[in-house]
């Protein structure tokens, strides 16, 4: 309870300073100075929060329930697990898949967790009781990314088979295929769900989500892309590689807007705050960054992991970040 008393109480004072900048609306020279100075304030202020210890094996995945309350992880030991945020304590364990874990998702509503294997299942389950719903099992490789559409109703799936499956959840059904040429990595409904994000290789693709049509292939990382997601309405992409880079995309054009360095090894994952003005990204090189999206710079760098991290993810009030990592430890950071 006293993690989300306090999400909700900077939530407030976030909120006070923004409406502020917004109102004053002055450009004056020290005024852009001072908002990067607020941006700067409002990220610096993360510390380490909690350790949390459990799984045996690497974390694969992490992600925050929509009320933060609440944290999904995946790893290689074969386990997805939900703990509770504020006393970092474990409250289920999710037992089936016979192989890794790659992937674990909340749904929208919070009842509903996916996830996904080398075991070319993915299965679903009642986050409640921590039972299997049904397994879904028509990919033909190891399933490697999963993800809820954003009313809920679908998944979308890609595996090393070379497909991207849609599924309806209530039925349990493929009602979609999208084939590539390549291993696939990661997939992502956009915003309004009529859209899919794909990475393979160098390339990220967006395909139409209905005809299944790929609309654009941006290139420009010169080492396998790692992760991509759309943010800010899926006007944007973010994405990161084993070239060490963040890049930011503009999805109309399909053009490279910004390149964020700073990374001394591979960038495993990258997210995106709610308000769209920070970013903050994971490497093999054990640190944690923050970064500015107008100006492209780092603002903070978090320390603490022993072995490269592997996955982050930032809560929807944007007042907490998990990772995890090659040491099998989850750490709340706020």
């Amino acid at each position: 309870m006293g993690f989300c008393v306090m999400i909700q109480s900077d939530n407030k004072i976030t909120l006070i300073i923004q409406n502020w900048i917004r109102i004053l609306n002055v450009r004056l020279g020290w005024i852009d100075d001072f908002d990067k100075l607020i941006v700067k304030f409002v990220a610096e202020r993360f510390r380490l929060l909690e350790v949390l210890q459990g799984h045996t094996d690497y974390v694969t995945s992490v992600r925050f329930s929509a009320d933060c309350c609440n944290i999904l992880s995946s790893s290689s030991d074969k386990t997805v697990r939900m703990w509770n945020a504020a006393s970092g304590k474990q409250i289920q364990i999710f037992h089936g898949h016979s192989n890794h874990v790659y992937c674990a998702e909340f749904s929208p509503d919070g009842n509903t967790v996916a996830s996904c294997s080398r075991d070319c299942t993915i299965r679903l389950w009642n986050t409640k009781s921590g039972k299997e719903i049904k397994a879904l099992k028509e990919h033909l490789g190891a399933v490697l990314c999963v993800s809820f559409s954003p009313d809920g109703a679908r998944i979308v799936s890609c595996s090393s088979d070379r497909t991207i499956r849609v599924w309806n959840i209530s039925v349990g059904k493929e009602i979609q295929i999208l084939k590539s040429y390549d291993c696939l990595k990661a997939v992502q409904f956009s915003h309004d769900g009529q859209k899919i994000l794909s990475i393979n290789d160098k390339t990220i693709s967006i395909w139409n989500a209905n005809t299944a049509i790929r609309l654009k292939a941006l290139t420009g990382h010169s080492h396998h892309v790692q992760c991509a997601q759309f943010f800010d309405d899926s006007q944007f992409i973010i994405s990161c590689s084993s070239d060490k880079t963040i890049r930011i995309w503009d999805v109309k054009s399909g053009k490279q807007l910004k390149i964020l360095e700073g990374h001394t090894d591979v960038v495993n994952d990258v997210k995106y705050f709610p308000d769209c003005q920070i970013i903050v990204s994971c490497s093999n090189d054990k640190t944690i960054r923050l970064w500015n999206v107008e100006s492209g710079n780092e603002i903070q760098r978090l320390d603490g992991h022993s072995y490269p991290i592997s996955c982050i993810d930032v809560s929807q009030e944007g007042k907490a970040i998990v990772s995890g990592s090659f040491d099998n430890t989850i750490r709340i950071w706020s």
